[in-house]
């Protein structure tokens, strides 16, 4: 399957729209083996409840080479487990850059399934990273209107809707009516911009990050789905990894109640 089936395929079977995130912060442990086993702890625990999981490369570099070796872990065990993996770097560049970019993260040794990658080099930047998700059966996720306080400062003015009738078109070239590999990131800070982007964009998975630590809110995302309960992903990172300190038990209850208060929304909507 390719990510958007795959994801969507879990969405149907499971009941959960939560896409969990990892970002292992150091200063939280003791030492990198305690990172470790609390990474891969949380992942195994929490993922009856997540559609995909969504490492932060950001943290995993932070490591230095154990940030690789264990960041290729987590991607063995999601797979094992039967998770997709949403890489989150933000990743984008110019020519073989981002040729490298993507081959690295999209197609390499610890590459993900997705990845989010940075649109704002110009729209043919996007081109490596497409060629390489639709080659391997995975998918992008196109930064459209991010979660931040600032993100107006550059995605103000129709910029972000410019971004969104890209990715509408590069969807219109694939084949069949289902979702695309081409997916965007529109933050759950902006629930009263859903409707209109899942309006532009109907052949693309929107990943919603936002949840809990940055205060968007499970209730006010039900216009980015689609009739059916599909087409979006929710994405929590701290609000479940660190939901009381260490606790992996509560982390998975955080997921829980994360994917049923998802659920109820779109039940009441």
């Amino acid at each position: 399957m390719t990510f958007a089936q795959a994801v969507t395929d879990r969405t149907r079977r499971l009941q959960t729209r939560l896409c969990v995130g990892l970002d292992p912060r150091l200063s939280e442990y003791r030492d990198l083996d305690a990172l470790r086993s609390h990474t891969l702890d949380v992942l195994e625990a929490t993922a009856p409840f997540a559609a995909c999981v969504k490492p932060q490369l950001a943290f995993f570099e932070a490591l230095g080479l154990p940030g690789f070796t264990l960041l290729e872990e987590v991607c063995a065990q999601a797979r094992t487990l039967g998770l997709p993996v949403l890489l989150d770097g933000k990743r984008g560049d110019i020519g073989t850059t981002a040729a490298a970019y993507a081959q690295g993260w999209l197609a390499g040794a610890h590459a993900g399934d997705a990845l989010t990658v940075n649109p704002f080099l110009g729209f043919a930047t996007l081109t490596p990273f497409v060629e390489a998700a639709r080659a391997n059966a995975g998918a992008v996720f196109v930064l459209v209107k991010t979660s931040n306080p600032g993100q107006d400062d550059l995605q103000g003015e129709g910029i972000s809707e410019r971004v969104a009738a890209e990715i509408a078109r590069l969807n219109a070239q694939e084949a069949g009516d289902g979702y695309a590999s081409v997916g965007a990131v529109v933050g759950a800070t902006h629930p009263g911009d859903l409707a209109r982007f899942r309006a532009a964009m109907p052949r693309a998975l929107l990943l919603l990050p936002g949840l809990g630590a940055q205060g968007a809110r499970a209730a006010d995302l039900a216009p980015a789905f689609h009739s059916d309960g599909t087409g979006a992903l929710a994405s929590a990172s701290r609000a479940v990894q660190y939901a009381a300190g260490l606790d992996v038990v509560a982390g998975r209850e955080a997921a829980r109640t994360l994917r049923d208060e998802l659920n109820a929304a779109l039940a009441q909507a």
